[in-house]
């Protein structure tokens, strides 16, 4: 970016707003804070560190945002005060690049012309029509686009060009980052992080906001219709997979499998598979005894509804299931309901014989860990039906549209300024005691060097056209 100094009478505030110098302290600023936010734990993971801090510490942390810098209040001041820079810097030296761009430099100049090389100047065999018709022809064949002949005193110059519109690339990557920052801004106010647990064949449409622990809504339903999880064979998971249905006014409106870095979106919400596990099912498969008979009666119960025990005495009803009730290991809250007398409610354990042999004497104790509460039967707990739930990071980013648009403009932007050149070419064309002479000059606002080269390819190409 080129620097220019104000002009006198320009507003200090403008000026200190157009300063190169502020927008290099805002970019080590930002590029410190995220250094700082990439040795500094950010969110969930600094609970671990603030165990190990004091609690004042923590509370000052806490206070200026340190566990979450990429969302602190001054950490967007800066990138705010960032865009702000770059605008006014833009609109500052806007002016002098349009004045360039609109400047039409005169072809007889004869400046170009003083101390070139001899092999700058050709000598013609041609009459100077013709000579003035093929040098034009080789311009617009190396692409300058603007080629004009102007007639002089003494001489016919051809005047090429190509390249102007190279002085507005700084304004390309000013742009992008523009939109780059206000991308990020975008989807720092706008945006969420967000979890979801969906057990397998359930649907659900409420997520927990990370940062606030905070239940909210989606406009549309996730149900997981499958999961499906492979594992090797020392028991660690291969790979797992959600099938997913999005259900959007009552109608599924769109399907899609999601696995690890495969994710899936939908409505401008993003969807990663990140975690799994089992929950205890519906279906409970017990069996009871009476007066501690050997044999057993089986019966299969869900959650919720009413079974009639064998000989019409009782009815029970699971009321809930634990897959791993107080550490103890899976377990079922029964209600039996007799035909005379009152509910009684009690837990049934599926390691019962182990859990006496731990605890002796628990069951005489709490009644309501006794299997058999309800005399004179005995209730043991078989099975309970377990399925999988799938764990589901959902983010929401709707400036992400600008960000991805700002780095195509930041890398159009760069070609622009790095690799583009505003060239000009001037030939003088003379004639001297009957001979038919031509000089090739030429300027270029980048990589004059480079320019110099491509000069001297043109004047070769011209003299072996000419002589």
């Amino acid at each position: 970016m080129k620097t220019t100094q104000p002009e006198k009478g320009t507003p200090s505030l403008w000026r200190a707003l157009a300063s190169v110098r502020l927008t290099l302290v805002l970019l080590i600023l930002l590029a410190a804070t995220s250094i700082f936010g990439t040795l500094i734990p950010q969110q969930e993971r600094a609970m671990e560190l603030a165990q190990r801090l004091s609690p004042g510490l923590v509370n000052l942390l806490g206070s200026l945002q340190v566990f979450d810098l990429y969302h602190s209040y001054w950490f967007r001041l800066m990138i705010g005060a960032l865009a702000l820079n770059l605008i006014v810097c833009s609109l500052d030296r806007f002016p002098s690049s349009l004045k360039l761009f609109r400047l039409s430099p005169i072809p007889e100049r004869t400046k170009p012309f003083q101390n070139l090389p001899s092999h700058r100047m050709i000598s013609a065999g041609r009459n100077i029509d013709e000579v003035v018709t093929r040098v034009m022809q080789a311009l617009r064949r190396r692409s300058y686009r603007k080629v004009e002949k102007k007639d002089g005193e003494k001489s016919v110059y051809v005047y090429a060009e190509k390249g102007r519109y190279s002085y507005f690339g700084v304004y390309l990557v000013h742009l992008s980052v523009l939109l780059i920052l206000l991308g990020g801004i975008i989807g720092s106010f706008m945006g969420f992080e967000a979890f979801m647990t969906i057990p397998e064949g359930d649907t659900d449409q409420t997520v927990t906001l990370r940062k606030s622990e905070v239940s909210k809504e989606l406009p549309f339903s996730v149900r997981c219709e499958r999961f499906v999880v492979d594992f090797y064979e020392n028991g660690a998971p291969k790979e797992y997979r959600s099938d997913l249905a999005f259900i959007l006014d009552g109608k599924v409106a769109m399907q899609g499998a999601l696995l690890v870095n495969h994710p899936l979106s939908f409505m401008g919400i993003t969807f990663y598979q990140s975690s799994y596990g089992t929950i205890a099912g519906e279906k409970v498969l017990l069996s009871v005894t009476k007066d501690n008979s050997p044999e057993k009666t089986p019966y299969e119960a869900k959650v919720g509804e009413p079974v009639q025990m064998a000989g019409g005495s009782a009815r029970f009803e699971v009321v809930e299931v634990r897959p791993d009730f107080m550490r103890m290991g899976p377990a079922a809250h029964l209600a039996v309901k007799p035909s005379q007398g009152e509910e009684v409610h009690f837990w049934v354990f599926q390691n019962q014989e182990m859990i006496k042999q731990r605890f002796p004497g628990m069951t005489e104790r709490f009644p309501k860990m006794n299997p058999r509460a309800f005399e004179p039967y005995t209730f043991f707990l078989e099975k309970i039906e377990t399925k999988y739930y799938t764990g589901l990071q959902v983010n929401r980013d709707p400036g992400v549209t600008l960000v991805y648009l700002g780095f195509c403009f930041i890398v159009l932007g760069l070609l622009v300024t790095f690799f583009i050149s505003h060239r000009r070419v001037w030939v003088q064309i003379s004639v001297k005691k009957e001979k038919v002479s031509l000089t090739v000059a030429g300027r270029a606002n980048k990589n004059q060097p480079g320019f110099e080269k491509e000069l001297d390819e043109l004047a070769r190409k011209l003299r072996r056209s000419l002589e």
